[in-house]
């Protein structure tokens, strides 16, 4: 009996095209990109931050004033807590009018077009706004985070509640519970362990988020970075960074064990 290779079938015709489109939209990109070099001053700044990570200002974060390292971070957890509990509350609401099992496929696209409308500002521009109302400080980052998260909880907490065994549901419609019975003792209970799983989730990267909206003034350990990075104070960048890594490592750490316990 002969061996026979088998033939790898014919590649048609939309999948040449698609690869073509595909090539040309790469290449276009990348001639866009306005690439100067390497700056003359780059090998200094190199060696400059590389004693900074050898050496890394302890002091810093020895200072226990509102100046301080510790001060900072907590900062930034805080208003990582704070916007995740607003958007976990305010995505329920949400969350219920995007799905389609709760209030059916017409009005459930009004939801879902209010949630990706949500999702498409960033932290970083909502901060921006948001200092302008409030003013610099914790607040902006706390309410930056908040209505953000609501984009991508809102859009979890929907599925999750659209892949729901409705059998609790039409036993209490059954028994002639209201809209509110059926909400609190049917759906609710239901998706509460999924919920609580986004929640925990969207939590960690709000940790990361918040690091970031000190840049416009939106509180946390972003400002002191910023201003670090800008007066090449490398050995304080150096044990900002350091810590940084550890905090989110150890909230990475615990919200993936409470996660775990939850399943």
């Amino acid at each position: 009996m002969k061996n026979t290779i088998p033939k790898a079938p014919p590649l048609k015709i939309s999948t040449v095209i698609y690869s073509i489109l595909l090539t040309a939209i790469i290449v276009w990109g990348l001639s866009g990109i306005n690439y100067k070099g390497i700056m003359d001053s780059a090998g200094g700044t190199v060696r400059a931050m590389a004693r900074g990570i050898i050496d890394p200002d302890f002091e810093y974060l020895r200072n226990m004033t509102i100046d301080g390292l510790p001060y900072a971070i907590l900062e930034t957890l805080a208003i990582a807590i704070a916007g995740t509990f607003i958007s976990g509350i305010l995505s329920i609401p949400f969350a219920l009018l995007a799905s389609q099992n709760i209030v059916g496929k017409n009005i459930s696209k009004i939801g879902k077009f209010l949630i990706t409308s949500i999702r498409v500002f960033p932290e970083l521009i909502l901060a921006i706004i948001f200092v302008k109302i409030v003013g610099p400080g914790a607040v902006a980052g706390v309410m930056a985070l908040g209505i953000h998260s609501i984009g991508m909880l809102g859009k979890l907490f929907s599925e999750s509640i659209e892949s729901m065994d409705m059998g609790p549901v039409e036993a209490l419609e059954a028994s002639g519970a209201n809209a509110l019975q059926k909400l609190f003792h049917a759906v609710i209970p239901t998706v509460m362990t999924d919920l609580m799983g986004f929640t925990l989730y969207r939590f960690e990267i709000n940790t990361r988020a918040a690091s970031t909206l000190g840049i416009v003034g939106a509180g946390g350990i972003g400002a002191p970075l910023i201003f670090s990075i800008g007066s090449r104070n490398w050995s304080r960048v150096s044990i900002i960074v350091l810590t940084l890594i550890i905090t989110v490592i150890i909230v990475d750490m615990i919200s993936g064990n409470i996660r775990k316990r939850l399943q």
